[in-house]
C-alpha cells in the first residue's frame, strides 16, 4: 500500500487474531504500530514478533472500556513515535448469555453495550483531537457481519456492532473537511483462534457451505482492508461500511 511507511497507529485488541494479523501486516508495510490488548502479555508477544520479523512495533495493557487506559495508548504513541496517524478499533465481546430479544438479560445487554459500543466512542474520543491536531488521520472500526445479518439467535451484539456504523459515518461527516476519515470492517467468519477454539468442526463446515467461496476467512483478509483504509490509497474512502465476508452477505 502506497503511504504507510513511517506511518503511526494504534491496534486495540492486538494480541490475538485480526488484530494481531492487523499489526503484522501494518508493520510489514512499515508502519509503527502500538498494539495494545487487555492481555497485556498477548499485546507484548505480537510486538516482539513484529520486531523479531524486522518490524518496529510496542505491545501495551489497553482497557477498552475504560477512559483513562485509551487516553494512555494515545499518549504512549506520541511518546514513542511522536504522533498519530491511524486508529483500529478493533474490540469485541460480551456475548455470553446474549440470547433472544425476550430473554437476554440487561446485564448481558449492558456489558455487551460497553465492549461493542462505548469502547469505540471512548476511542475516537482519545484519539481524534491528536488526528484533528495533525491535520488529519483515519479511524478504522471493526464491526461485524451480525450487525446486519439478522439473527435470530443473539440481539445485544448486533445491536451494539451496528452503532458502530453510525459512530464512523457521523465521525467523517463531521472531520471529513479536517481531513478526517471513519470507516468500518465487518468481518465475516474468520478463523481466528477464538472460533477455532469454540466452533466444532462442524458448525466451521456448515459456515464454509453456506458462503459462495472455496474458503472461510483468515485474519490476513481483514488485515488487509484495514491496511487499505489507513493508506494513501485509501485517501478518498470515507463514511462507508465494507463486509468482508467471502460473499457471505451481498450488499451494496
Amino acid at each position: 500500500m502506497r503511504g504507510l511507511k513511517s506511518k503511526v497507529g494504534i491496534i486495540a485488541g492486538g494480541g490475538r487474531g485480526i488484530g494481531a494479523a492487523t499489526a503484522r501486516r501494518l508493520a510489514e508495510e512499515g508502519a509503527h504500530v502500538v498494539i495494545g490488548d487487555i492481555a497485556e502479555d498477548w499485546a507484548k508477544e505480537t510486538a516482539e514478533k513484529i520486531v523479531g520479523d524486522g518490524g518496529t512495533a510496542i505491545g501495551v495493557h489497553l482497557d477498552g472500556t475504560s477512559v483513562e487506559s485509551q487516553q494512555e495508548i494515545v499518549a504512549t504513541a506520541l511518546e514513542t513515535y511522536g504522533t498519530l496517524d491511524f486508529f483500529h478499533s478493533n474490540l469485541a465481546g460480551g456475548t455470553v448469555g446474549d440470547v433472544n430479544a425476550l430473554d437476554c438479560p440487561l446485564e448481558v445487554f449492558d456489558k455487551s453495550v460497553e465492549i461493542n459500543t462505548k469502547s469505540h466512542l471512548i476511542a475516537t474520543q482519545a484519539a481524534l483531537p491528536v488526528m484533528l491536531e495533525n491535520g488529519g488521520g483515519a479511524m478504522i472500526y471493526t464491526s461485524s457481519g451480525a450487525a446486519s445479518a439478522g439473527l435470530p439467535w443473539q440481539v445485544a451484539y448486533p445491536m451494539t456492532k451496528n452503532a458502530i456504523h453510525a459512530l464512523a459515518r457521523h465521525v467523517a461527516a463531521k472531520w471529513g473537511k479536517k481531513g478526517i476519515r471513519a470507516n468500518v470492517i465487518c468481518p465475516g467468519l474468520v478463523l481466528t483462534e477464538a472460533v477455532q477454539q469454540y466452533m466444532t468442526e462442524e458448525q466451521v463446515a456448515m459456515g464454509l457451505k453456506a458462503i459462495p467461496h472455496t474458503r472461510l476467512g483468515q485474519p490476513d483478509d481483514i488485515a488487509a482492508m484495514v491496511a487499505l483504509l489507513a493508506s494513501d490509497d485509501g485517501a478518498w474512502i470515507n463514511g462507508q461500511v465494507y463486509h468482508v465476508n467471502g460473499g457471505n452477505q451481498m450488499r451494496d
